[in-house]
């Protein structure tokens, strides 16, 4: 089995994965924070989500890929909720996620194909959420990502305050 099959082989892989669920948390919670009911329901387009469908969205990103690393794979999606309680199911779907990758429990799934699909799409997605937001006349400020203060572990929706803002 060579290194790239072996989804055990490469400790730090976890921790790069926290990272991204860390910074999967911070930009979420910034896209997100503030945000009412009645944006969840905008739509830009006939054809795009809203941000009630992109949250369920990645609620089931993170409940999916839990699963794959456990070694049970299941893509499982759940109907949008309400906008707060759909942001609760995000958060502590990261955190799931998140614990699972701070235990002893071995790797069942490759980091790499974890991060290339749902983490990415995670990412993704929050990013839509963002330009929603401008869209619907609710913009949130630019911010250096690469200043905040992001940390292994925090993926609560509560985040540091942004270090930099524009």
């Amino acid at each position: 089995m060579t290194p790239q099959q072996n989804p055990n082989t490469n400790d730090s892989n976890r921790h790069m994965l926290r990272h991204a669920l860390a910074t999967i948390a911070y930009r979420g919670s910034k896209s997100m924070g503030g945000a009412t009911d009645e944006f969840a329901r905008f739509r830009a387009t006939e054809s795009t989500r809203t941000p009630a469908e992109l949250l369920a969205h990645l609620g089931d990103l993170m409940d999916w890929c839990l699963s794959q690393a456990q070694g049970a794979p299941k893509w499982q999606p759940v109907p949008p909720l309400p906008w707060t309680e759909g942001k609760a199911r995000f958060f502590a779907a990261l955190k799931s996620f998140d614990d699972f990758l701070a235990s002893d429990a071995p790797l069942q799934f490759s980091a790499e194909k974890m991060f290339q699909g749902p983490i990415a799409d995670a990412l993704t997605h929050i990013g839509q959420i963002a330009i929603l937001r401008r869209i619907a006349s609710t913009p949130i400020k630019g911010e250096n990502f690469v200043a905040a203060e992001i940390a292994e572990g925090r993926v609560g929706e509560d985040q540091a305050p942004a270090r930099k803002e524009f």
